[in-house]
């Protein structure tokens, strides 16, 4: 695993450059946030509708666009549904619950979609944000996901926080307090979609296998890979699909 691990030293130095700021972003590739961003093409009639709120875990940073869960998801469910799903991202490296909240204003978006995910946290853990706040905007980004679905709770699903620690560049850090932050930021979130009749998706698991297979971890030593997005999606998939079939 050390050789392995090595592998990953040049990409991390850019990192650690990149995380010197005065308010660190777990989010060093913004390379696919403007295509990911500009995904509002009209949806064609008989189209299945998905808009997937998040961060760099939505938008995948350090993966090709089609290689991020929400595609990876979108082509699964058009193979299982038969029908087209038009998805739309609103993600981009670095964002915290407030990032995604005001940039949720300024979004044309009608309530009427098929199918929408939420994934976000991992800056505010992060970033040493206050768990209150994260509670209190995770609370307020639910409720504008389910309005988004017309207040159709089977289609919404909150997606777990991956856990960075168990990465390269997360194996420098305390990994142990990583771990205990992010499990309380998914325990709430878990418990607040579980009130609101929302199911909840556990991935955070697949991720903290990251430091014994590789391949779960993006070229960057930080990020999910393509393969790790891959075992998201068919954990998702059966649940997904059964929802929007009834």
């Amino acid at each position: 695993m050390k050789t392995s691990i090595l592998k990953y030293m040049g990409s991390l130095l850019v990192i650690c450059s990149l995380f010197s700021c005065s308010k660190r972003t777990l989010s060093p590739d913004p390379v696919d946030d403007n295509k990911a961003l500009e995904e509002t093409d009209p949806t064609p009639s008989g189209n299945l509708t998905y808009v997937a709120l998040g961060d760099s875990y939505t938008i995948g940073t350090s993966v090709a666009y089609q290689d991020n869960y929400p595609s990876q998801l979108s082509a699964a469910l058009e193979g299982e549904l038969k029908r087209p799903i038009s998805l739309k991202i609103i993600a981009k490296n670095g964002w915290r619950t407030d990032n995604l909240l005001e940039s949720l204003k300024t979004e044309q978006l009608e309530p009427n979609y098929d199918l929408v995910t939420l994934l976000i946290g991992v800056n505010n853990q992060y970033q040493g944000e206050p768990l209150k706040k994260y509670e209190k905007e995770f609370t307020q980004l639910l409720q504008q996901a389910l309005e988004l679905a017309n207040q159709k709770t089977e289609r919404v699903f909150v997606i777990s926080i991956p856990d960075w620690g168990f990465t390269p560049y997360g194996s420098g850090w305390d990994q142990q307090k990583i771990s205990q932050e992010i499990d309380a930021y998914n325990s709430f979130a878990k418990e607040t979609a579980e009130k609101e009749g929302v199911t909840f998706i556990e991935v955070t698991d697949i991720t903290r296998k990251g430091l014994d297979d590789m391949e779960l971890v993006a070229l960057d030593g930080l990020h999910p890979s393509k393969k790790a997005y891959k075992l998201f999606v068919e954990r998702m998939l059966p649940i997904i699909t059964s929802s929007l079939k009834n």
